[in-house]
Parts: C-alpha cells; structure tokens; sequence
C-alpha cells in the first residue's frame, strides 16, 4: 500500500468543524417542520453547546495563543491558535445572529400565536399587582444590589450567570454622585415569571422584572442606563499532579478553582450602553475588536434579544401542548427479553441480547444490577459509572446489594467534564452503604461502560455482562441512540473481569481475547482491521468501512483511511459531530463518505464494521476516534458475533441510518455540509421515525398505543462498488444511507 503523504489541506480544523456541528442542531430550530416546541430546545441546546465550546475549547485555544510556554496542541490542519480564534469569533458572531433572527423572526411570534407569549415587564402595567408582590415576595429577598467603587470592590462575576448592570446617579442620601453598580438575576427560580391576569401562559422574563425595579433595588438613586450580561469562563482546569491519596479532595478543590477563571467570552444585547460596556470590558479584560492591535479578535458578543436562550427550556415542558411536540413513543422490551416471565439471567445465558436505545427499552439494565442486587446465588457486583441519574436506580441497587452483603465495586470516575459535582455526590453516597469505591486512575479518565454480575450456579460460578457505547442513566437513554450487549460469553467475561481488576487494583499481564482496550491496544487494533480491509481491496477482493460514531480527529486514522480509500475500500462514515478527515478528495479519499445527523435523539452510538457481508467484524464502543480516547482514557471495543445479532446490524440498522434523506447532511471537500434530500419519486426517510417503527410502537397525543408494522428497509449499497465509478456513470452514490435534551444538558449527562 502506498503511503499518502501528510497533507494539511486534507484535514478540516476541529474548531471550524463543531461549529459546523452547531449550525446542523441551529438549522433543526430554524426547520418549520420540526414541532414548535421542539424548535424552542434547539435554539436552547445550541446555546448550550456554546457555552461549553467557549469554557473549554476557545479556552485552550486562548492559552495556547497568549501565555508564553503554554503547551501547544498538535493541529494537522496547520492553522495557529490565533487564526482559529479570529476564525471562530466571525463564525460564531454569524450563527448567533441566525439564532436570534430565528427566535425573533420566526419561533416568537410563532408561540404568540399559541397562546404562549413573553412579554416586556413595561407592557404589562394592568398586572402590575401581581407583579409587584411576586417581586417583593419572591425575588427582592433574594437580590444583593452591589456597588462599585474603592470602598466596594468588584465581585467576582459568576461564570454563565446572569447579571444587571446600571449607571446610577445620586439623588438623596449617601454614596457618590455617579456609582457603577450590578444585581446578579437569581438562577435559583424561575426565568419565566407568570405575568398573571387570563393568560396562563404569558411570561415576564426574569431579568426584564428585575430591570423595572432597579430604583427600588438602589434607593436614592436614579438610573441613567442598565444592561444585561453574561460573561463565559475558563472551565478546563487541568488535574494537576499532586501528590494526594485522595482524588476526591483534588477533584472538590478544582470545583471551586473553576470559579476563578479567566473569562472568554462577554456577551451583552446589541442595544447595550457602550459606557457601561466598556466598563465590563476592562473589568474582565476580554478582547474587543475595537482595540484594533495585532492580536486582537473580539470576545465580545451583542446579541439582539434575550441573553442565554437555554432559560427558554421551561417553554418546551408546558402542559397541554402535545400537538408542538415529537410524538411520544414507548420504548419496548428488546428482543431476546420479550417473554417476561423468563429469568433475565437465563435468558442471558442461552444467547446474547442486543439492545438499540431509545428504541429498545433500558429497563433491562435497571433491572440487570437490580435483580443481581436481590438474587442470594449473586456473589459479587462490579460497576463503571462515568454519569448518573438523579436518584438514579442503579445506585440505588448497588447500595442495596452492599447493603445484603454482597461484594460490591463501583469504579467512578469523578472527571467527567461539568458532572464532577453530582458523580463527587454519589461517590460519598456509595461509599457510606458500603460499596467499595474507586476513582480510577489519575491520568486517565475511565470511560467504558461496563457491568458484571458474579453468580453461583448449580454448574459453577458464572458470570453476566453488560457492555454499552453510552452512560448508565434512565434519563439519558430516553433522548440519546446508543448500543448495548449482554452476553454470558466466557471469554468477554474473562477479559472484562480482567479490565476491572486492572482499574482497582493496577492487574496487568492479562492476554486480551476478545476486548479491544484503550489506552493499552485499541489505536492499534483498529488500524490493524482498517488495514486488513485495504489489503482485501488491492488483492480485488470485496472490502469495506463503516463507522457510525461522534468524532473522528485521530490524525493516524484518518491517514489509514486514506490509504484504504486509495486501495479502492467503500468507506462510509456517519460522524455526528467533528469530523477533521476531509472527503472527496481526488486520489486521497474519493471513496470516503462523511454523513451526519442531527434529529429528535442524539445520536450517541459507536458501531464499526469491518468487511463487506455477513463475515463482517463488528464492534461496538464508548471510544470515538479521538486522541484523547486512543491515548488519555480506559475505553473499550467489544465485537458482536452472534450471527442473528450481526444480521440485526447489516440489514436493519445500518441500512436504516444510511437510508436517511430527512435528517441526514453529506459533508463536502470544502469543509461544508449539505442536506441530502429525497429525490424525485423517492420516498422519505427519516431513520429515527423509522427505527421507532421497527421497534413497534409509537403513542398518539391521547396516549393511546399505534402498532405500526415494520416499513420496507432499502437495499444497503453494494460494499465492493467504488463511489467513483457511481460519478463516472452519471449516477449519485445510494442514499441508504445531535443534540442533547437541554434539560438533560443542565445535568450534562453525555459522553
């Protein structure tokens, strides 16, 4: 195989990348035939995913470009720090624009129009009563006005919360006669206030109550100006390498570091007072375009609307709005476990269980951990939990199984980005019942997802396993698309006995059999099989790729997948996030395919094929492939191979994803994505809806069960058939063949 030099044109930079990631979950918010409702959750999620963008990604970059001796990344692309920031400021400046002309323009009056209608404090002077005492009832007490001068320093602002800030002169009283001073809107209630009268469903926004009564807030004086606004800090405070035998008091001390970063980003409205802005500015000394020096891009952001459009979310939860919404649906029993009579365990122990969420219901892996917490023969329970639930249930089955003696072993890992506060919770919450609790490593962060029961059985003690692409939580699986496996396969069982023992306790020297583990083998073996598939290829034998995953970045594999394109290998890849790897690209990766989707579900699975029919490798993962999973984590492969499974896989889901022309966008050479829409006399898919009726049952808005009978899946793409040949005779490649619930995003449960 020839060896496709190194090439910075043939990578996309990372950045630019999830931006264009942003502007796919943007343009779901923007598409009238989304439910209203559900268009109000994107706009909500996209400012969601940038805030953590800026507190992490524009963060790093920020470091990198202006702190002399900082670590610099490793950036294939070729582009600087600096470039990228400049970059992301005019990208990110355009998108939010779109954001706010799509709530002004078109979600607002849209809701107007239901009866659902936030109103100016000032256009409500008839309810003025209500109001009034909700105010002084409810928020006044709450208020802490705060001024500014040399006998008042400045506060430390909070980082993504909302404040008030207002020009004030002296009219009676004490103080000076001008006096900068800010009220920080209390995050504990509501945003939306009930405007009261009969309109049930009219709102005051909280911010604009409290600007209406700033001279109450500061007797004695008059305000001259106010604003809002909101200023994004550095959340990506590195564990440092200290010497502690208590990672629990590290990650609590970097919890309350994180209140002291720098910021990144100031975002005020566009009709703000330049005064007072200017006085944010040099206060927090973020960058404004206007200083014009030669380092210089903006920082500052003025939005022409309501600032933080995540306070929408309480819109999307009204009652008696179903018909704004997505039709509910009830997720079934998966296959395998559909006789309800039959003891999981045995079920598990006669063939293995594939479950497809939301689809398929996640109650079975509730139920795995619980029934083991219940049943005398279960001697031992081993569990990862990278992010919970609230009041999840699996921790509740862990300490009831600790509490009756069993053997019981949660490695949790505290590093899960913005989840460190609730998984610190469940750690102390664990540890006081009794489960014996371990961090995992300090360099690492652990996350695969794994589950083992330990049972004494008339022939001997026999082990159960759960593996999955994502998190242990019942609320999550209901809005992301992941893939998980039981099985009683003794060798995986072995191998993931193994990979626990190696997380408590450092065990090494076992011989992987069936796992593939990162960081031990996993960058290794994955290029193993991509190579073998070229190696098939340039012999003239049928090949192909296909991944279904969040990121690809790893520069090594998009190498290796370059050279398998060149070999002649069908690769298709579904990538719902950044993709570096460019596509397209004459004599390097022509036959590479790249397709997103962003729709109702995040679409949170990793699934990889290897081969062109049904002798297909099959693996599933929690890793993408990501440096930082390769080399940073302790991440898992594991295969399918039980025949019915792997046709499960080839011809239902797979083609099903691939069959999409609703939902899906093809990412092009230039860095861009189209939408791919149905054709002329083509039928429309939308892969989520279709995948919900395979799995049988939708519910109406009078929650009433529908049996749908299973739609006709299109024919998958011939696996040895080149895309250039497609181009070459005038046809298009077959068509067969994100976003995170905000609500769940304020827990930040992901992956």
């Amino acid at each position: 195989m020839n060896h496709v030099k190194f090439k910075s044109e043939n990578y996309i930079n990372r950045e630019l990348s999830w931006l264009e990631f942003n502007r796919r979950v943007l343009e779901e918010a923007e598409n009238e035939s989304t439910p209203l409702l559900e268009r109000v959750k994107f706009l909500a999620i996209f400012s969601s995913n940038l805030d953590e963008f800026f507190m992490v990604r524009v963060a790093g970059l920020r470091e990198q470009a202006f702190e002399e001796g900082a670590p610099q990344d490793y950036n294939p692309d070729g582009m600087s720090s600096l470039t990228q920031l400049r970059t992301i400021a005019t990208l990110t400046d355009r998108l939010v624009q779109r954001q706010y002309a799509c709530w002004n323009d078109q979600i607002r009056p849209k809701l107007d129009e239901t009866g659902i209608r936030i109103a100016d404090a000032t256009e409500l002077a008839g309810r003025r009563k209500h109001l009034d005492r909700y105010f002084a009832e409810t928020v006044y007490p709450i208020l802490t006005p705060l001024a500014i001068d040399p006998s008042h320093p400045r506060p430390r602002y909070h980082n993504r919360a909302l404040y008030l800030a207002a020009m004030l002169a002296r009219r009676t009283g004490l103080g000076p006669k001008k006096l900068f001073a800010v009220v920080q809107v209390p995050s504990i209630i509501s945003r939306l206030v009930p405007a009261g009268g009969d309109h049930p469903h009219e709102f005051v926004l909280l911010e604009d109550l409290v600007r209406s009564r700033l001279p109450e807030i500061f007797g004695g004086f008059d305000v001259e100006c106010s604003t809002t606004f909101r200023v994004t800090r550095d959340s990506d405070v590195e564990l440092l390498h200290q010497e502690s035998d208590d990672l629990l008091h590290i990650i609590e001390e970097r919890l309350k570091a994180r209140r002291k970063a720098d910021a990144v980003r100031l975002e005020v409205p566009a009709s703000a007072d330049q005064q007072l802005v200017q006085l944010i500015i040099e206060q927090e000394h973020v960058r404004d375009e206007g200083k014009k020096d030669g380092t210089c891009y903006s920082e500052v952001y003025r939005v022409p609307g309501p600032l933080d459009l995540t306070g929408l979310v309480p819109l999307t939860q009204l009652q008696n709005f179903d018909h704004l919404r997505d039709m509910p649906f009830i997720p079934q029993s998966p296959r395998g476990l559909r006789r309800r009579e039959e003891n999981l365990f045995a079920a598990i122990a006669r063939r293995d269980i594939l479950l497809h969420h939301p689809f398929d219901s996640f109650a079975p892996v509730v139920e795995f951990v619980q029934r083991a917490a219940a049943d005398p023969q279960v001697l031992a329970i081993k569990q990862t939990l990278y992010r919970t639930s609230g009041d999840s249930p699996i921790v509740r089955a862990l300490t009831d199984a600790a509490d009756s003696g069993k053997h019981v072993t949660a490695i949790v890992e505290l590093q899960a980005r913005f989840d460190e506060q609730a998984n610190v919770g469940w750690a102390r919450q664990l540890e006081q019942s009794g489960v014996h609790v371990v961090y995992g490593f300090m360099d690492l962060k652990t996350h695969c997802k794994v589950s083992l029961v330990v049972r004494q059985e008339e022939s001997g003690v026999r082990r159960y396993v759960h593996l999955s692409t994502g998190n242990y939580n019942p609320t999550t699986a209901r809005v992301y698309t992941d893939l998980g496996l039981f099985t009683a396969d003794p060798e995986i069982a072995s191998d993931v006995s193994a990979l626990l023992n190696l997380l408590t306790g450092y065990a090494q020297g076992h011989a992987w059999k069936k796992l593939l583990v990162a960081p031990n083998d996993l960058q290794r073996r994955t290029l193993e099989l991509i190579e073998q598939q070229a190696s098939r290829a340039q012999k003239g034998k049928p090949a192909r790729i296909f991944a279904k995953l969040n990121s690809i970045v790893d520069p090594t594999i998009i190498e290796s997948l370059f050279q398998a394109s060149q070999a002649g290998v069908p690769i298709d890849l579904i990538v719902r996030g950044i993709c570096c790897l460019r596509p397209g690209i004459a004599g390097v990766s022509d036959n590479i395919r790249v397709t997103s989707i962003v729709d109702r579900f995040l679409e949170h699975s990793r699934l990889f094929v290897f081969g062109p029919d049904e002798s297909a490798q099959i693996f599933l993962s929690s890793a993408d492939w990501m440096p930082r999973n390769f080399y940073r984590r302790v991440e898992v492969m594991f295969p399918i191979e039980s025949s019915g499974l792997k046709k499960r896989i080839l011809s239902e889901i797979i083609p099903t994803y691939l069959g999409d022309n609703t939902r899906t966008r093809q990412l092009e050479p230039d860095g861009h994505y189209r939408n791919i829409d149905a054709q002329d006399g083509q039928p429309k898919v939308r892969c989520q809806e279709e995948l919900l009726r395979l799995a049988g049952m939708f519910v109406d808005e009078r929650n009433a069960a529908i049996q749908f009978p299973p739609a006709a899946i299109l024919p998958p793409k011939s696996p040895t058939k080149s895309r250039q040949s497609d181009k070459r005779s005038g046809r298009s490649s077959p068509s067969n063949g994100a976003t995170r619930s905000v609500s769940e995003r304020s827990k930040k449960p992901r992956s």
